[in-house]
Formats: structure tokens, C-alpha cells, sequence
């Protein structure tokens, strides 16, 4: 009985409990849920390269060149090493400085110009790496002089200076360190002469001609000096002769003087220069040697402070005859010599000119028509008119005349000029041969007379 009080009171408690329990929620419809959205992430910043800094700014950093920031401050050289360049600087170290003779660098500092040059010598324009370096025997500095480069078992030298670290690169050039500081060439011409002691006929012809102020101004100048066995090599008593024809002596000095500084690189390039004499050397290669007229180039590239040496080792002559006496000498030019002589023409073209004649040969002249030779012997003016037709004022070499489309002849007359297939064509002539100097001028020789209108 008890057991069933307690059933009944515990079924009306659960359904107490039921009646208040909340309803239960209404079925909800799930929705896809959004997909979580990622978060940008920054691309990773690259940090800024740090700008290579330039020549000097590399040299104040490296610290082994305090010397060399100091002369380049004091030379006012800073901006000039710090423009766009590019440069190359064949840097010398402390250590090098500190070589040089005590006191040396004080007194630099004190004489600027000096200074200056000696720096600038060691300054080469663009940017030569070490590779091209070792593939040269010398390189100009902006100081004007070239500095030798040899590969001599396994290391660089720069004139004396070994390079000891190469390619260090800046904003505007590159730097190759050295190891000693290198000196320009001070001596000028006639002190390298002296000096020298294979040049002592030479020297004492500059100084009789009193030239030796020339060689030893600023230049550049390029000589091609003649030991003392050239000289010797003279007919004898041919020195003491033109020892005492200073014009004469003047002449043939000059024509071994060249203005600029031509250097054998350059040298070998030409087939012809234009000597101070007023006169032309011919310049051949000829099985490996250089030829200067009759001498050969024995020594190249002594370098002075206003300009450079080659040795030679013949005495070279200008020509001395003039145009008449070499049209005579010749032979070829008969005819063209007797009409001058007819039109009384043979003092103007032995005069000092220059001047410059297309010649006929004698089978020009025999090409017109039978007879035009006498008649014109008959008919003075006429004559002198062709004549002048010729001749051009001035000393218009062939490599001047190939320029030209034109040349004004003494006559008042244009001659017409073209080139073509190769050949120079003056009206309806060929020029045959060129560039017959002479002492007053060129003769060049032509194939067929010139007819003035």
C-alpha cells in the first residue's frame, strides 16, 4: 500500500514537470556559413640598396687613402672625381706616399700645379676594368701623358707601380690600387735629348739654328730624332756644311718635327704627316718595320712633358728642288717645260708659292690634235692661259683634292673634280700620280691636257 502511494506521487510529479517544461523551438534552416575571408598579408618589403658611393666618397671610406683625399682636396680635384664620369683611378696607399722621398709630399702640397699633374696622371677617362687593362701597353691619362702597362710574371705594372687590388667599383668609375705613386715624364725635349747622349749632333743642330726654345715650349710636338751614327752616316763634311747654312739646317730640322704628340699607335695609322718644314714625310710599314722617308723608326714613344720621341736612325731630307727643276729632272714633262719657258711662266713656279700643278705628261700633250702644240707656241696668250689653267694656288695634297668638287686655277677658272670607279677625274683628265712634292709645292700628274672656256 505504501509502495503504491509513492508510484502515484511520483507520476503526478512528472507530469507537473511536463506541463511546465517550454515548448520545444521551431526547426531552424541552417544556411551555409560564409567562408572565413583571409587577411591580406603585406608582401615582404625589400630593403633599399644601399647606393655604391663614388670615387672619392670609396676612397675617404676605405681609410688606406687619407694621403691621396688629401692632395685630391688640396688640387681642387674633389668635384672633378666625383662627376658622372666615368674614370678610372689607378689609386696609390698610404704606404706609397709614405715611399716617396721625405718631405716629397709637403712640398707637393705647396706647388699645386705639380700636384695636380701628378694626380691627374694617375686618372684615366672611362671605366677600365682589370680584364681590359692587361690587354694594353699603355692607357692616356687625363694629365696628357700615357702611362706604360706591362704584364710581367703574373703581375700588372702601371709604369713602376704594381697593381695590387683591382676593380673596386663605384658610382662612377673604378678604382685599381697600387703601390707606389707614379711620376709624369717632367724633362721636355731638348732635356731628353741631352740626357739621352745618342743625340749629341742632333742637340747641337737645334742649338746652332736656335730651335731649342721651340722643342722646349708647351707642345705638343712630335720629333723623329736621328742618332749620331745617322748623322755620321752623311757625306762627309755634310754637317759642318750645313752648320754653316743655318737656313738650310733650319729646314731639315724641321722636317723631322711634327705638330702634336703622334704616337707610334698613331704613327703606323698614316701613310703620310705634315712636318713643321711645311713639307710631308711619307710613312710606310714595310715587313714589320716603320718607315720615315728613308729611315726607319728604331725606338718609339719616349715620352717628354711636351710631347714624345721616336729615334730614327737616318738623317731625313725635304726636297729641294722646285717644281721646274723637277718637271726637267723628270723627263716626262718636255713639252709642258718648253711652253712655260715660251710663256715666260719658269720664275713664277720657281717662286717660294705653294703651288699646286696637274702636269700632262708629253703623250697628253701629243694627244691633241696634230698641230695645237705649234700653234699655241705661236699664240702666246693662249698658251699662258692653259698654262695657268694648271695651277692651283696652295699645296692641295690628294687627299685634300678628293674632298673637293672644284679647284679655282690661277687662271680665274674652276677645274671640275670627281672621283669615280677609284679614279680622280679632273674635267675629262686622270690624274695618273700623285703628291710629287717639291720645295714650292705638289705636282700631281694627269693624262690628258686641261682646256680652260
Amino acid at each position: 500500500m505504501k509502495l503504491k502511494s509513492v508510484l502515484l506521487v511520483s507520476l503526478a510529479a512528472i507530469l507537473i514537470l511536463a506541463a511546465c517544461a517550454p515548448a520545444a523551438p521551431e526547426p531552424v534552416e541552417v544556411m551555409d556559413e560564409p567562408k572565413p575571408t583571409a587577411t591580406p598579408v603585406p608582401e615582404p618589403t625589400m630593403e633599399p640598396e644601399s647606393e655604391a658611393l663614388d670615387i672619392v666618397d670609396t676612397a675617404v671610406a676605405d681609410g688606406r687613402f687619407t694621403t691621396l683625399v688629401a692632395a685630391v682636396e688640396a688640387a681642387g680635384l674633389v668635384d672633378a672625381l666625383k662627376g658622372e664620369g666615368p674614370l678610372t683611378v689607378f689609386a696609390p696607399t698610404d704606404d706609397a706616399f709614405a715611399a716617396l722621398p721625405e718631405g716629397t709630399v709637403e712640398a707637393l702640397l705647396a706647388d699645386i700645379p705639380a700636384l695636380t699633374d701628378i694626380l691627374l696622371y694617375h686618372v684615366v677617362d672611362g671605366a677600365v676594368a682589370a680584364e681590359q687593362v692587361v690587354e694594353l701597353s699603355q692607357a692616356l691619362t687625363l694629365q696628357g701623358q700615357y702611362v706604360d702597362i706591362q704584364v710581367m710574371d703574373g703581375k700588372v705594372m702601371i709604369d713602376n707601380a704594381e697593381v695590387i687590388i683591382t676593380d673596386i667599383e663605384t658610382s662612377n668609375g673604378i678604382i685599381h690600387v697600387i703601390d707606389a705613386v707614379i711620376l709624369p715624364e717632367a724633362r721636355d725635349i731638348v732635356d731628353i735629348a741631352v740626357e739621352d747622349g745618342r743625340f749629341t749632333t742632333l742637340v747641337a743642330a737645334v742649338e746652332a739654328a736656335g730651335l731649342v726654345d721651340a722643342l722646349q715650349a708647351d707642345g705638343p710636338l712630335t720629333v723623329f730624332a736621328p742618332t749620331d751614327d745617322a748623322f755620321a752616316a752623311l757625306p762627309e763634311g755634310t754637317v759642318e756644311a750645313l752648320l754653316a747654312d743655318i737656313p738650310t739646317l733650319t729646314d731639315i730640322l724641321l722636317y723631322h718635327i711634327v705638330d702634336g704628340k703622334v704616337m707610334a699607335s698613331d704613327v703606323v695609322e698614316l701613310t703620310s704627316a705634315m712636318s713643321l718644314q711645311g713639307q710631308y714625310l711619307d710613312i710606310e710599314v714595310m715587313d714589320g718595320k716603320v718607315m720615315i722617308d728613308n729611315a726607319q723608326v728604331i725606338i718609339t714613344d719616349i715620352e717628354a712633358s711636351n710631347g714624345v720621341i721616336h729615334v730614327i736612325d737616318a738623317v731625313v731630307l725635304p726636297e729641294t728642288r722646285d717644281i721646274v727643276d723637277i718637271a726637267v729632272e723628270d723627263g716626262r714633262f718636255t713639252t709642258l717645260v718648253a711652253a712655260l719657258e715660251a710663256a715666260g711662266l719658269v720664275d713664277a713656279l720657281k717662286a717660294d708659292g705653294p703651288l699646286t700643278v696637274f702636269a700632262p705628261t708629253d703623250d697628253a700633250f701629243a694627244a691633241l690634235p696634230e698641230g695645237t702644240v705649234e700653234a699655241l707656241l705661236g699664240d702666246i696668250p693662249a698658251l699662258t692661259n692653259i698654262l695657268l689653267y694648271h695651277v692651283v694656288e696652295g699645296k692641295v695634297m690628294a687627299a685634300d683634292v678628293v674632298e673637293l668638287n672644284a679647284a679655282t686655277t690661277l687662271l680665274g677658272q674652276d677645274i671640275n673634280i670627281s672621283v669615280m670607279d677609284g679614279k680622280v677625274i679632273l674635267n675629262e683628265s686622270q690624274v695618273i700620280i700623285t703628291d710629287l712634292e717639291t720645295a714650292n709645292g705638289v705636282i700631281h700628274v694627269i693624262d690628258a691636257v686641261l682646256l680652260p672656256q
